[in-house]
């Protein structure tokens, strides 16, 4: 889960990469980077942290160009912090830049093929760097003398019949604009959007749409599964379909929790969807628990706010605001390490303890992941004095790893994996835990686009939409463990 945005402007674009970054900031606040074009040269700059510490004047001020990209950076198998922030560069052919948003899962095959085939050399762990050397050289085959958006696009095509997995990249052609592209399934999310000036039409591409939103574009459309988009240097755009038919699967998880509400994903608003997805936890409440006795719901803050409104509603019972957050401490859920994420609960959250003393409360969160901070919180919501905690989840049970991009690989760090919800709910301290059906999750997303007939699913169903190998999923294991992560920081 990372942030990319990719602009085509008339004038400096440095700055309006800039905000788009801050707005995504979400997606990732390991690392952050820049990379525009000024002339015949890549300008980059990038660095471990969140955006507003990797950039200051000066390297705002060396950024000069109306073409570029930027990436903010959210680690899994990788390493943390500068030392795999993107966006990256290769100097063959003509020079690219590169952002990437999701997870390889062919890999090992991949790095074995450009070392052995491409004569290429990988520096680093991150699959990103392999996905720029394999786009790279299937642009090095081209005609070189006459690189066009049809030879551009032949490249992509390679690249797509190479890679296996969740991305969406934008990068940087030196001579040419911007190039972006999506996995043939469209699992990690991609807008395209436009704005007109007085000088002729700039592009950009995004993430989400939220980044074009404060920048003026207008949304256009989502970069459809498998399909490549150029934006030339001189304000052209070109399009086509580079992959072959495949199941168009979007992730659940983004409308669940990893976008922002204001964002339109596959034409469908991630307000409105969670919002769905309030009124049907409400309806699955209602039918275990027919003469509840919840005097309020407190959602946990902030994604689960907006379910929590309806669920109330249905319910009966007011919304209350019973914890107040550190705006300032980082999402848990992305945090690198097990043992920061258990610190930054307490920083993060604290009660209000008139919302909880002597009531029976309703806490709602928008998944279980690990279940380290729910048990946290409930224990937080009975130290305030409440009489009863229960607990609601917006997302039915997390039971399988994630290989698309999200951090949630390792199955003995998932609560819900091989437990029952009754023993879930005592570990967690739960008077009672209730959990969204996934059905009815589908139902909450689908509702806004009914052309959307699947989904990526895998962390609740453990269907994986591009097939998997069980080596694959071993190998992930650890190398995406809180102790493997360890080890490589306090090596780095």
């Amino acid at each position: 889960m990372c942030g990319i945005i990719g602009i085509v402007g008339r004038s400096e674009v440095a700055s309006a990469l800039y905000d788009a970054l801050t707005v995504l900031q979400h997606r990732g606040q390991d690392a952050a980077g820049i990379a525009t074009i000024d002339g015949n040269r890549l300008r980059l700059h990038k660095g471990g942290g969140l955006v507003r510490d990797v950039f200051d004047r000066e390297s705002m001020l060396g950024l000069r160009g109306n073409v570029g990209i930027g990436h903010c950076r959210y680690p899994t198998a990788g390493s943390e912090g500068s030392a795999e922030a993107q966006p990256l560069y290769v100097n063959s052919p003509y020079g690219i830049a590169l952002a990437h948003n999701g997870n390889l899962i062919n890999t090992d095959t991949l790095r074995r093929e450009v070392f052995e085939d491409d004569r290429r050399h990988i520096n680093t762990d991150s699959d990103s760097e392999i996905l720029l050397n394999v786009l790279a050289h299937e642009l090095q085959i081209q005609d070189r003398m006459t690189l066009s958006p049809d030879n551009i696009f032949k490249a992509v095509a390679g690249t797509h019949a190479r890679c296996v997995g969740g991305y969406a990249v934008v990068s940087v052609l030196l001579g040419y604009g911007v190039l972006a592209f999506r996995d043939p399934n469209g699992i990690r999310p991609l807008v395209l959007g436009e704005r007109e000036t007085a000088t002729g039409k700039e592009y950009a591409v995004a993430s989400e749409s939220v980044a074009l939103d404060i920048l003026g574009f207008k949304l256009l459309r989502d970069v459809a599964p498998g399909e490549a988009v150029l934006l030339t240097l001189d304000g052209k755009l070109f399009a086509r379909q580079c992959a072959d038919p495949a199941v168009h699967a979007p992730c659940i998880f983004e409308y669940v929790y990893l976008a922002r509400p204001d964002s339109m994903i596959e034409d469908v608003s991630v307000y409105k969807a969670r919002l769905r997805m309030g009124e049907k936890l409400a309806e699955k409440i209602l039918r275990l628990m027919p003469d509840h006795d919840i005097d309020s719901v407190i959602p946990i803050p902030d994604t689960s706010r907006t379910a929590a409104g309806p669920l109330a509603q249905a319910l009966g019972v007011p919304v209350r605001d019973g914890f107040v957050k550190n705006h300032y401490i980082g999402r848990t859920f992305i945090m690198p390490g097990q043992s920061e994420r258990v610190r930054s609960v307490r920083r993060k959250l604290n009660p209000i303890g008139l919302e909880f003393r002597k009531k029976n409360v309703l806490l709602v969160d928008d998944s279980i992941v690990r279940g380290t901070t729910s048990k946290q919180i409930i224990q937080m919501a009975r130290d305030a004095g409440a009489k009863k905690v229960y607990l609601a989840s917006a997302a039915p049970p997390v039971r399988y790893p994630n290989i698309y991009g999200i951090d949630m690989p390792v199955v003995a760090e998932l609560v819900a994996n091989g437990r029952t919800v009754d023993e879930i709910e005592k570990i967690l301290g739960a008077d009672k835990l209730i959990y969204q059906d996934l059905d009815d999750l589908i139902w909450a997303v689908q509702d806004g686009n009914e052309d959307l007939k699947h989904f990526d699913t895998s962390c609740f169903s453990g269907e994986y939409v591009t097939g998997v190998e069980p080596t694959y999923l071993r190998d992930l294991e650890f190398a995406r463990s809180d102790d493997a992560k360890l080890q490589r920081r306090q090596a780095g």
